[in-house]
């Protein structure tokens, strides 16, 4: 049985990787974003001290010039350290940080979800008002006037960004909830006398997380976004720690002069966010049995080309 099991969901990722190899757009952002993703793991190891390491002769240096090594083919900064480096490594901070926000705000919002749901008294009441507190604020309103209270530090950063995300997970989570706890099974466990705290987390919970990780993949590029924004304005992560978004800020001066301080990093954020959200879409096509059609009707479409030529 479990061989059996087995063998369906290896045929699962074999089919769901076939239909992403048919779709050139979607096979482009899954490899563009496992290669920010060796960055992000193994950047740092890569790049050595050639983030920190400044290169006078190197000093603003236009892109595509091997003069100084490999390592500045995209350029260099005012302090002469070399962009393609600090891009590899920029990648894991920006990542970490969008990562630890998206995963505290699901499982902050998970809970609150599951207990809003499935209680029906005052503490219902009193979380989705807090929700509509926080939703009433804009986000990076709330986020500027968060940080600059606390100050401007990686945690203060994750927090803030994870609670403005808060309200999305907990609206839906509450939305799966009073639905799945009206079906037959768990009104069966009721009646064998199962704890709320067994019925939410062993039956209920299960089926409403696989569309919070869904939900959490689309809103990672959104988080991307609210962090580059943040350092941008110079409340996000500071120095000697960067991100895409503070190299941006960095170059932003120097916009006239040498551009492509500013260019790589914007480039990079915008390519980011582009392809999470490209993959983010075709996997709501997949996932929705009553869309997936579009999917198979583009592969059959493209097997008939094939023959005929």
């Amino acid at each position: 049985m479990t061989t059996t099991v087995e063998k369906r969901h290896d045929i699962g990722r074999f089919h769901i990787l076939r239909l992403i190899s048919r779709d050139r757009l979607a096979l482009a952002a899954v490899i563009f974003l496992v290669v920010v993703i060796f960055c992000a793991v193994l950047g740092p190891w890569l790049m050595g001290d050639l983030i920190d390491k400044p290169n006078f002769r190197a000093r603003n240096m236009a892109p595509f010039s091997f003069s100084q090594g490999w390592a500045y083919v995209l350029g260099a900064d005012t302090l002469g350290r070399s962009l393609l480096a600090r891009l590899v490594v920029g990648a894991q901070n920006t990542l970490g940080i969008a990562f630890c926000a998206v995963l505290c705000s699901i499982v902050i919002g998970g809970l609150l979800g599951l207990v809003a749901g499935y209680s029906r008294g005052i503490a219902s009441a009193i979380i989705l008002r807090g929700a509509d507190i926080v939703m009433s604020f804009p986000s990076l309103l709330l986020a500027l006037i968060v940080l600059f209270s606390l100050g401007p530090s990686i945690t203060n950063l994750v927090i803030v960004l994870a609670i403005t995300r808060v309200p999305i997970y907990l609206r839906t989570t509450r939305a799966e909830v009073l639905e799945v706890r009206e079906r037959m099974f768990v009104s069966a466990a009721m009646a064998l006398g199962a704890s709320h705290s067994r019925i939410l987390f062993r039956h209920i919970a299960p089926i409403v997380v696989p569309t919070l990780v869904t939900i959490g993949a689309i809103d990672f590029a959104t988080v991307v976004l609210a962090e580059s924004a943040l350092s941008f304005l110079g409340l996000g992560i500071q120095a000697p720690q960067f991100t895409w978004g503070a190299m941006v800020a960095t170059g932003r001066g120097y916009l006239s002069t040498a551009w492509w301080i500013a260019f790589w990093p914007g480039l990079a954020i915008l390519l980011t966010t582009l392809s999470l959200n490209i993959l983010s879409s075709w996997w709501r096509t997949y996932a929705d049995p009553q869309q997936r059609w579009r999917i198979e009707l583009a592969r059959s479409k493209k097997r008939l080309q094939e023959k005929r030529t």
